[in-house]
């Protein structure tokens, strides 16, 4: 695929922009929900189902949706983990620096911005240098050495970023892997970080074997690398041909280099072997140019990559830059483009979701995309149907980029058939027969872009969404109780609301008909919900707010708000006061660094509600209760206390400043109220400032502030 294609593609593309808000939170469960499943398969079972290409087409997109709405950010954001969790059969290392993932980029301009930023939250003035490493990005699988002395001890998988395998035993057997290191005055303690893989010529060599042996051959040389390192027994591991570049470090007594190419240059004296395309780059042009010269030489390079990573070089900016979610500021995997394919639009069905909005999907006629087979394709809403003028039994241009599900991004005019036709967005609910309606924003007057089920509670698929969602993982996670017995539980009519779970037992009690004589269970299924179901009779504050699935409030602002208000009841009374505008109340809300008018409003909203209110007794009466969420364990003077930063800052950038005060355990909020701790004044201090003297609120200067955050 050209460049210039992968360009026209995107721009067919429905923008994240023009996405509704309501459309957004349901987007992102998804997104999680599949990355999720995807991560799985890749980093534990070596057993991918779709390519590299269309997982970051996945990542891309959430990553867009979450720049785009912060406040809407869940607590299982892909963002937030690293792989996935390692498998029992291996014992567990512990990396005591996690092993984390980077930012990824695909387009030039995506390269542009990220050397800009860079710039910007470093304050370099114009003149002042930028070096940025580049070199490929090896598609293998991720691993940890760890040096004692100069001897290798143990060596692990990345494995959830936190915690990997114990694969010391299948890691000796790599010739790539110095059993003891080269040199004098060597670390007491250095854990080298680098990539397993296969080159080409092996991987053709091990299948041509594996067929010889009658057994099945590998999919490709990464898959074939990850399920060599992970035998367990090392004579096999021995017996793949498996090589090892090194290109980063984890914990380290002492870093003999203050750059990131002087640490690679010391790798190579002792005994590693290091990428030999690894360059120094001065401007975001040189990177670039880099790129798309290792792009054109990519089939030729004898190994899998994916793209190119960039690290800012000096290592004293590396640790000023420092790190946001999952990745560090300092560095960028710039990937190569997606795969599309052609095929029929065979039909639309309409999906009813958990918040009622009527989603079209598209079935098609199937065809493979990335090494996937493909059936079904989102489109969205009826605006992006008409957008895009697709009609039934249209040829159209599919992609996995950034749903799900893959989505339509192109009709292919010129192959429509004389009997192609129009689909006509129904008005009522397939599910329950309600009307279902486009809501005008007050505010805007603009139409929604999602038609919605106005059926409630009595739509059955909002309502069997809706209680899945509240004992999903992140949420009241009720081992024994999932979708599948969700589903059989409500159309018997055994579970209609929340609270019926926690009296279900009490009522199996006095049935005739027992749970344990249901078709599926037994006494020690039975018996074990029933104790999964007490279990989480007491749970963390975020979890329960989470599970009552409130618009817009991921696991992240069910956190946040866990934080800022402490205990439920305090919650709740203080939702309920923030209903009228001008209280003090919603003005606090709103103070919370994080939360926006649109998660105000959905909050109050949903307090407004007698129903809701109705759920919160229900649980209250069958013995649930929210617990306040630990307070955070640190020494720093602003542990806990609010802070805001007013004016211009001159000795560090904003951003700089709200991450290391976020380090140091403080909340930072964007407005000055009565529970304000500490005001941060530069020069241009204005409202903020007044507002804090009239309140009593400490105020120090950026000096001052320069000092606490270097103790």
């Amino acid at each position: 695929m050209t460049r210039k294609s992968e360009r026209i593609s995107a721009s067919a593309l429905k923008p994240v922009e023009q996405l509704a808000i309501d459309e957004v939170p349901g987007e992102l469960e998804r997104l999680a929900k599949e990355i999720a499943h995807h991560d799985e398969l890749y980093h534990r079972k070596d057993a991918p189902e779709i390519s590299d290409a269309d997982y970051d087409a996945l990542r891309r997109r959430n990553d867009a949706l979450e720049q785009r709405y912060p406040e809407l950010v869940r607590e299982d954001s892909p963002n937030k983990r690293v792989g996935a969790a390692p498998a029992e059969a291996f014992g567990k290392v512990v990396h005591k620096v996690p092993m984390l993932s980077l930012s990824n980029g695909f387009e030039d301009s995506d390269v542009t911005e990220f050397w800009n930023r860079i710039r910007r939250f470093l304050n370099l003035k114009e003149g002042e240098e930028l070096a940025v490493t580049a070199e490929p990005k090896i598609d293998g699988l991720s691993a940890s050495l760890r040096y004692e002395k100069g001897k290798f001890i143990v060596g692990a998988t990345r494995g959830d970023g936190r915690e990997g395998e114990n694969v010391t035993e299948n890691l000796k057997t790599i010739d790539d892997v110095p059993a003891v290191l080269k040199g004098k005055h060597l670390p007491d303690v250095f854990e080298m970080r680098g990539e397993v893989y296969m080159s080409h010529k092996d991987f053709e060599a091990l299948n041509a074997r594996q067929v010889k042996d009658g057994k099945p051959p590998f999919a490709n040389p990464r898959n074939a690398a990850a399920g060599s390192l992970r035998q367990l027994d090392p004579k096999i591991t021995a017996s793949r041909p498996l090589r090892f570049f090194a290109y980063a470090w984890g914990e380290a007594s002492e870093v003999p280099s203050d750059t990131h190419s002087g640490m690679i240059e010391t790798f190579r004296h002792w005994g590693f072997t290091v990428n030999p395309f690894f360059r120094v780059c001065t401007s975001a042009e040189e990177l670039l140019a880099f790129y798309h010269e290792i792009e054109e030489t990519r089939a030729n390079l004898g190994y899998d990559i994916d793209g190119v990573v960039y690290k800012v070089n000096r290592l004293d900016w590396q640790q000023r830059l420092g790190f946001v979610s999952r990745s560090p500021r300092w560095a960028l995997a710039h990937k190569f483009p997606a795969e599309q394919a052609m095929t029929v639009l065979e039909g639309i069905d309409i999906q009813v979701g958990r918040t009622g909005a009527l989603t079209p999907v598209a079935r098609l006629k199937p065809v493979t995309v990335g090494g996937v087979v493909v059936s079904n394709a989102t489109l969205h809403n009826e605006d992006e149907i008409e957008r895009l003028g697709v009609r039934i039994g249209d040829t159209v241009v599919v992609q996995r980029a950034g749903d799900v599900i893959p989505q339509i991004v192109q009709v292919i005019e010129d192959k429509r058939p004389k009997n192609a036709r129009r689909f006509k967005f129904p008005d009522i609910c397939p599910a329950c027969g309600s009307h279902a309606v486009r809501e005008t924003n007050e505010k805007t007057g603009k139409v929604d872009a999602v038609r919605r089920c106005t059926g409630g509670l009595i739509c059955p698929a909002q309502a069997v969404e809706r209680l899945r969602h509240f004992v999903s993982r992140n949420a009241f996670d009720i081992e024994g109780l999932g979708e599948k017995q969700i589903a059989a539980f409500y159309d018997d009519g055994l579970i209609l609301q929340p609270g019926d779970i926690f009296t279900l037992e009490e009522r199996d009690k006095r049935s005739l008909k027992k749970l344990k004589d249901r078709e599926g269970w037994g006494e020690t299924s039975a018996r074990n919900l029933f104790a999964a179901i007490d279990a989480r009779r007491e749970i963390d504050l975020d979890r329960f707010i989470f599970g009552l699935g409130i618009r817009h409030v991921g696991e992240t602002n069910a956190r946040l708000l866990a934080r800022s208000y402490g205990t439920l009841d305090h919650f709740v009374e203080e939702m309920e006061k923030a209903a009228k505008e001008d209280s003090e109340a919603r003005r606090e809300l709103l103070a919370i660094d994080g939360v926006g008018d649109v998660l105000a409003e959905a909050l109050v909203d949903f307090f407004s509600e007698k129903h809701n209110r109705e759920v919160l007794a229900t649980l209250k009466k069958a013995g649930v209760k929210a617990i306040p969420l630990p307070a955070q364990e640190t020494s720093s003077p602003i542990a806990g206390k609010t802070v805001v930063f007013t004016g211009s800052l001159e000795r560090m950038t904003r951003s700089e400043a709200k991450a290391r005060a976020e380090q140091m355990g403080a909340k930072v909020a964007g407005s000055v109220s009565a529970k304000t701790d500490l005001v941060v004044a530069g020069p241009g201090a204005g409202s903020k400032l007044a507002k804090a003297a009239e309140l009593g609120v400490a105020v120090i200067t950026e000096d001052e502030w320069m000092e606490m955050a270097a103790g």
